[in-house]
């Protein structure tokens, strides 16, 4: 198969390729050629996707691979490559309701398309409205399509610190600053399972719109997975949602949050898709405990990954808190 990949150096679109890669695909990979180098035996072209496609990308693609987020690069993108299958890598974001477990594509209401490109700097709002202008432009413009919304895409290279942030501390071992309830639901995806059903979806040119989500669990099973993952002994003591507000942790992501954690009942939905005509699809998952172990691997020789989240200084002053309640 010609595989042309609109990325190819980073986290997700570089697992697509180097999976391709390896299954003996022809993989050519699109970017500016400013975010680190694709895999071994892919082919780079520079291309700013501002600009019209450069004349080296030929038009004889079988499929193509985009995790774009703006309205005008996929349209200029389909609009150069009508031909090929497409897989579009959209998000859940685009759901409106973020609050009913069990949904699935048809299921639950999408937010209106934003066909205009927004500075996710200036407004991150946009960014599932963009995601639902880009999937319309590809569902129209393309010979045929694959959507796949992930979740939460976890694993060895996220550059987002979001996940990262568990395995780092689970290593340290102690007692461990649980987020919210046990039972809470939670929902994660390896990247590289990912990626593997990505390629397999272009290669049978597989239609439709999926999420790409591993099953629903719990909190409680996923920390103690990752626990595992690491041979980490920790004690979990679970701190309520409200007195983490009270102390003014943020949810879900950055510097003073506790990863993984959601609002609830508002966020009852987003970690709880029901992923079986995923599954049903092909898409095949690993334990949370194997990434977990990778994940830790991969930081451990990579000095300046990314972790996201409260230092364990802020995390032994909140325990200190909830203990003397």
């Amino acid at each position: 198969m010609k595989l042309l990949v609109l990325g190819g150096s980073v986290f997700l679109s570089q697992a697509v390729a180097a999976d391709a890669v390896r299954r003996g695909h022809e993989v050519t990979c699109a970017n500016r050629g400013t975010s680190g180098p694709v895999p071994d035996g892919a082919r780079l072209v520079v291309w700013d996707r501002a600009q019209p496609a450069p004349g080296e990308l030929s038009d004889d693609f079988e499929a193509v691979v985009d995790v774009g987020r703006y309205p005008s690069w996929t349209r200029t993108a389909v609009a150069a490559f009508p031909s090929a299958h497409w897989v579009f890598v959209s998000t859940v974001n685009v759901y409106s309701d973020e609050s009913t477990p069990g949904g699935r594509p048809g299921t639950l209401p999408l937010r209106d398309a934003l066909h205009e490109d927004v500075d996710l700097a200036v407004d991150m709002e946009a960014y599932g409205p963009m995601k639902v202008a880009c999937e319309q432009i590809v569902r129209s413009g393309a010979a045929s399509a694959t959507v796949i919304r992930p979740g939460l895409i976890v694993g060895p290279g996220d550059p987002s610190g979001r996940f990262t942030y568990w395995p780092s501390r689970m290593a340290d071992g102690g007692t461990v600053l649980a987020p919210g309830r046990p039972e809470d639901s939670t929902q994660v995806i390896d990247v590289h399972d990912l990626a593997t059903w990505i390629v397999d979806a272009a290669e049978v040119r597989l239609v439709g719109d999926y999420d790409g989500v591993g099953r629903t669990t719990t909190m409680s099973a996923v920390l103690s997975e990752v626990a595992a993952g690491c041979d980490a002994e920790v004690e979990l003591v679970w701190v309520p949602q409200d007195f983490l507000t009270e102390q003014g942790v943020e949810p879900w992501a950055g510097p003073d949050s506790l990863p993984l954690w959601l609002p609830r009942p508002e966020y009852d939905g987003m970690t709880a898709h029901d992923a079986t005509p995923s599954y049903d699809a092909g898409l095949v998952t690993r334990p949370v405990a194997d990434t977990a172990r990778e994940t830790l691997a991969w930081l451990r020789a990579t000095p300046d990954a990314k972790v996201t989240g409260i230092s364990r200084e802020r995390e032994a002053e909140l325990l200190a808190a909830w203990a003397g309640r």
